[in-house]
């Protein structure tokens, strides 16, 4: 079959303005915004939120600016409006362990109510301990304790005085201590000389009532230490009974205060007992007066436990925490502790504590990316630990390493539920999968973003919707419809499809928000067509640097492109050029060249390592289908090369293979071939021409370099007929193919593309699989039984000749 030429409106897919069913986008901006085009995605999310077992948070693949963070924070939002708010938690002072801070989970609002009720609790206590320590019955009681236990003291004390003085001892108390003193005759106590000057025996009976008034004073001061602790706790128990019920008042007053039943009742129940006995405990810091500051130091130290440290508040939530965390440092997301120095050591306490992005979740959702978490080993590892777990540990790991010394803190742990949402690409997904399947098991619900989407009335409705969004988002002039079709005709240029829309909206808004400014530089008030028309040339002229230098250095000969005429073994084929930001087509010009041999064919770019894998497998496929064309002549007796000409920076795919055998099949039959028509497209090994991508760019890259020739009439392009649907050619090309200045060609097979290329049939093979001879493969047959007589005349000019003499020949018998 020839080829087929494609007219003007094979050339791209044009949009009518009438079929959107608005005027204008104002229309439009009160409507949802659909999940445009992402069925799957979309069904995939709604089934993980809506899924409370364990281990189905959410893992989002698809590419950057598909949407898939702004509309699964969209379905985060509208499915934590359907929960409710999550309990509050709060730490509290370990009585028992101030070093393991206890964990109080509170129903929302409850938290900051505690905090409220304790608060006022430590300024009742402050305000009202003191005037009862102070009261009249107190102090009278008091002193009748203490009058009763200096009575007993003063009477034991009499007791031992009396024990003294028998023995001639007078006995004093100084700085605390027992001092007793030898008395003489006279009455006077005597010295060290005067008591070494007495004789021997009175020596004797002195030391001897020593030792006895020793012991006695022992037995006194057995007797007097119970007297003393039972005084102290009479007046402790005095102070308990005093304090006891404005104490018991206040706590049950914040028993009161939380109406609402708590799971943790009992635990909370147990620290205010806790409290409670730890004010009595001291209450004697109560009664201390202004003046003395350690006193009142210790005081403020103490009530300093009766705090609340609400670290997660939730009062104000309606629904469900949505949370995300685009920091996920270790501090931002699982939580601090706080220290300061103070002496050269850090210290802290439970009220330092501070909740990450996973406590502040808790009971809602949580949204991370994937890259930001790989970044950080630690963050990595502790989170692969609480997903396993499903508790969480507040710890400083930086404290360790600490050059001073630190005050350690271990909060109780908490168990966390939350909804986790990971967004990654699909690589990494996949590479996460083969190196951490146990932290993908935690990911059981996969949502897939598309890049493009099968467009219809419903997705053309859908993006002008998300059009009026940015508009309404960002107060930008509203777009007409014949502006909205542009766009979307644009949509399917970067899909590179006529039949699908690209996924990736960011490129959309930003063309929205580029045509609004140079609409409102205008001065308008409605985003016209040609607004969008100067925004994608602008779009173009701050990235086409490279594509222009290039088409420079071929309009200035240093890159040999031929633009007419034919030329044997030489043809221009198509590449793309995708600098990340930017895609652009370029010619590159292929020879080949064909001999007598029989290593068969050489790609020099694979030789030196200049070609991709892609393309050695599309050579080794070309060289497949050449072998089966003249299985018949096998084994060929051939020597060829292939060359991308001035290419020196590596090849890669195999969309010139088509240009490849075309090359090959000119160097054999000696028929040039057209260098007006380049050529892009695969071929198998069946000879079957197969699609290749960046078709629109290659197209317009060498009408490009044509069109700064001048067009003829003669130049086009030879294109895989399977990629007719994925046209979406610039206007100026098929402007230019309206007027018959260029073509479009498209082949089904590989022997169409050399009848168009050389204009001689290509031609079919008898019975014997020969082809005729004046067929493009008829000439390439007769060059290749030519090149086979010169291998084996060659072979057996070199077979070496053996020589018999007369001797050696055989006797006949």
């Amino acid at each position: 079959m020839p080829t087929v030429p494609l007219s003007p409106a094979d050339l791209r897919l044009t949009i009518d303005p009438a079929t959107l069913g608005f005027v204008d986008t104002t229309e439009l901006a009160d409507e949802a915004l659909p999940w445009i085009g992402q069925a799957r995605a979309e069904a995939a999310a709604r089934f993980g939120l809506g899924m409370d077992q364990p281990n189905y948070n959410l893992f989002v693949l698809g590419e950057v600016g598909s949407g898939r963070s702004s509309l699964l924070r969209q379905a985060m939002v509208e499915a934590a409006a359907k929960r409710r708010a999550p309990p509050d938690l709060c730490y509290l002072h370990n009585f028992d362990a101030p070093e393991r801070p206890l964990a109080l989970r509170l129903p929302a609002g409850e938290g900051r109510l505690l905090r409220q009720l304790l608060a006022q609790t430590v300024k009742t206590l402050q305000a009202e301990i003191p005037p009862q320590l102070g009261g009249q019955d107190y102090k009278t009681e008091s002193e009748r304790i203490e009058k009763a236990w200096k009575d007993d003291v003063a009477r034991h004390y009499a007791e031992l005085s009396a024990f003294a003085e028998a023995r001639s001892f007078s006995l004093h108390r100084e700085a605390g201590r027992m001092v007793f003193t030898l008395i003489g005759k006279k009455g006077q106590a005597l010295t060290e000389d005067e008591v070494l000057a007495l004789p021997k025996a009175r020596r004797v009976a002195v030391e001897q009532a020593e030792q006895e008034l020793r012991a006695e004073i022992a037995r006194y001061i057995e007797k007097t230490q119970p007297l003393e602790r039972a005084m102290n706790e009479a007046l402790a128990a005095l102070r308990r009974q005093v304090v006891k019920p404005l104490v018991e008042r206040a706590l049950q007053a914040i028993r009161a205060g939380l109406k609402k039943q708590i799971k943790d009742a009992a635990k909370l129940n147990v620290w205010l007992d806790a409290l409670e006995h730890d004010v009595f405990d001291n209450l004697e810091l109560f009664n201390g007066g202004e003046e003395d500051e350690g006193q009142e130091e210790a005081l403020h130290a103490v009530l300093a436990r009766y705090r609340v440290n609400l670290v997660v508040d939730n009062g104000g939530l309606a629904g469900a925490p949505v949370i995300v965390e685009d920091n996920p440092l270790f501090r931002a997301l699982f939580g601090s502790i706080e220290y300061q120095s103070e002496n050269d050591v850090l210290v802290t306490d439970f009220s330092r504590i501070r909740a990450g992005s996973l406590l502040q979740a808790h009971g809602g959702f949580l949204m991370l990316h994937l890259r930001d978490v790989l970044a950080d080993p630690l963050v990595w590892e502790k989170l692969r630990r609480f997903l396993r777990s499903g508790r969480l540990q507040i710890e400083e790991p930086g404290v360790s390493f600490s050059p001073i010394a630190a005050v350690s803190l271990v909060p109780e742990a908490v168990d966390v539920e939350v909804k986790l949402v990971l967004i990654g690409s699909r690589d990494q997904y996949y590479e996460l999968q083969e190196a951490a399947p146990e932290f993908v098991r935690h990911f059981r619900a996969k949502v897939d973003f598309a890049d493009s989407f099968l467009a219809s009335a419903g997705t053309h409705r859908a993006s002008a919707i998300f059009v009026a969004h940015v508009c309404r988002e960002h107060g930008l002039p509203h777009f007409s419809a014949a502006v909205v079709a542009r766009l979307l005709e644009e949509s399917h240029r970067e899909a590179g499809d006529q039949a699908r829309e690209s996924a990736i909206f960011a490129r959309t808004e930003a063309m929205v928000m580029e045509s609004a400014a140079i609409c409102r530089a205008g001065g308008r008030s409605r985003v016209m067509a040609e607004d969008v028309e100067a925004a994608l040339a602008a779009h173009t002229a701050r990235h086409d640097y490279p594509e222009q230098r290039l088409r420079e250095e071929i309009a200035e000969g240093d890159v040999l492109i031929d633009l007419h005429g034919a030329r044997t073994g030489q043809v221009n084929g198509l590449t793309q050029i995708d600098l990340g930001d930017y895609r652009f087509g370029l010619p590159v010009r292929l020879s080949a060249r064909t001999y007598a041999g029989e290593e068969g064919l050489l790609n020099i770019e694979r030789e030196v390592e200049l070609s991709g894998p892609i393309h050695d497998k599309g050579v080794f496929i070309l060289q497949a289908y050449l072998a089966a064309l003249f299985a018949h002549l096998a084994p060929l007796s051939l020597n060829a090369s292939i060359v991308f000409e001035q290419q020196y920076h590596g090849v890669e795919g195999d969309s010139a293979s088509c240009a490849e055998l075309y090359t090959l099949l000119s160097a054999l039959s000696g028929l040039p071939l057209k260098q007006g028509i380049a050529v892009t497209g695969a071929v198998n090994q069946h000879g079957e021409v197969l699609p290749v991508g960046g078709i629109n760019e290659k197209i317009e890259g060498w009408f490009s370099v044509c069109e700064a020739a001048g067009l003829d009439g003669s130049q086009g392009v030879l294109i895989p007929a399977r990629n007719r649907r994925h046209l979406m050619l610039a206007p100026r090309v098929v402007e230019a193919v309206a007027r018959g200045r260029f073509h479009i060609h498209t082949a089904e097979l590989a022997t169409e593309g050399i009848e168009l290329l050389t204009g001689v049939t290509a031609g079919e093979p008898n019975a014997a699989g020969h082809y005729a001879p004046d067929s493009v493969l008829g000439q390439a047959q007769d060059a290749l039984l030519a090149f086979r007589r010169a291998c084996q005349q060659q072979e057996h000019a070199r077979a070496p000749r053996r020589h018999f003499r007369v001797a050696d020949r055989p006797q006949r018998r």
